[in-house]
């Protein structure tokens, strides 16, 4: 695939769906729903949206559910104030499922999604068939902020400087790619899969889109997952699927080693040597696993 047609493929992915503003008993919260069958809540990570959550279920899910994509709190159109704790999260996404008239869904949440997910989990028993979770924090974590966070950060006060940045990711998509897939040979067969390749750049195109409008909720997330965190997780009953990638610099594959030894009906999907971004990198292996363990449900 050319460079013009993935960045055409790309920008064309989420054309068409429009994300609506529902009014919950938690507050508003943004969201955007697609597809007809079992219901699922897809959680994006930081520097997310909508947007982000729809890309999430889009590479993972099987074909046959109803996506429910959401923006967090802090995140485009849902305010901060819905909620700033997972578990204040893990409400007000109960919330928005009363409003949408669903009685449960499977969760799938990546990275900075993970400790909304394991809320949900707990504290809304009844309403989570399952969790899936990919490259996600289900701990505290210790690793260094990244510095392409700093940088968005002070981006994000200058439009013509977001739009700049937009612009040279669609221009030269594997060198935005190369930070999140250092390795050129990985980097290369990802970008021109078919479905992979406009996935991650839609993603990586997308974070420049409103990014004042993200910030506050990445502060948030970067907060939350710096605090100590100490869950009942032996009380989640629900299947758990997690994936993550075994070299992951961003959330350590040791806290997903740790999640699934603690959980009583958890499998763990190692990607040996895989980064942050594996559901790209390993879109098709990971989403056989999806569907053959929603399928099991």
């Amino acid at each position: 695939m050319t460079t013009p047609d993935l960045t055409s493929a790309a920008e064309n992915l989420l054309r068409g769906v429009r994300p609506t503003l529902v009014h919950t008993a938690a507050g508003p919260v943004e969201c955007a729903v697609e597809g007809d069958g079992p219901a699922i809540l897809a959680l994006h990570g930081a520097v997310g949206g909508w947007d982000q959550s729809m890309i999430l279920a889009r590479a993972a899910a099987p074909p046959g559910h109803r996506l429910v994509a959401v923006s967090r709190p802090g995140y485009l159109g849902t305010p901060l104030a819905v909620g700033r704790t997972p578990e204040e999260q893990a409400d007000g996404f109960a919330a928005l499922l009363d409003a949408l008239g669903i009685a449960q869904a499977v969760v799938m949440a990546v990275s900075g999604g993970g400790l909304n997910a394991l809320q949900f989990a707990l504290r809304h028993p009844h309403r989570c068939r399952a969790l899936v979770l990919v490259s996600a924090c289900s701990e505290r974590l210790r690793t260094r902020i990244p510095l392409r966070f700093h940088l968005m950060r002070l981006a994000a006060h200058c439009p013509p400087l977001t739009r700049a940045m937009r612009r040279k990711v669609a221009a030269d998509p594997e060198a935005a790619a190369s930070r999140s897939v250092p390795d050129p040979e990985l980097r290369r067969r990802t970008l021109a899969d078919p479905v992979a390749g406009p996935l991650h750049l839609a993603l990586m195109l997308g974070m420049a889109e409103g990014l004042d409008r993200r910030m506050p909720g990445t502060r948030n997330d970067i907060a939350q997952s710096r605090r100590a965190i100490d869950y009942p997780l032996r009380s989640i009953a629900c299947p758990v699927l997690s994936v993550h990638g075994t070299a992951d610099p961003v959330v350590p594959v040791d806290g997903a080693r740790r999640l699934a030894a603690t959980l009583p009906r958890a499998a763990l999907m190692e990607i040996d040597g895989g980064g942050h971004t594996v559901l790209f990198t390993h879109r098709e292996r990971i989403a056989r696993r999806v569907a053959g363990f929603l399928a099991g449900l």
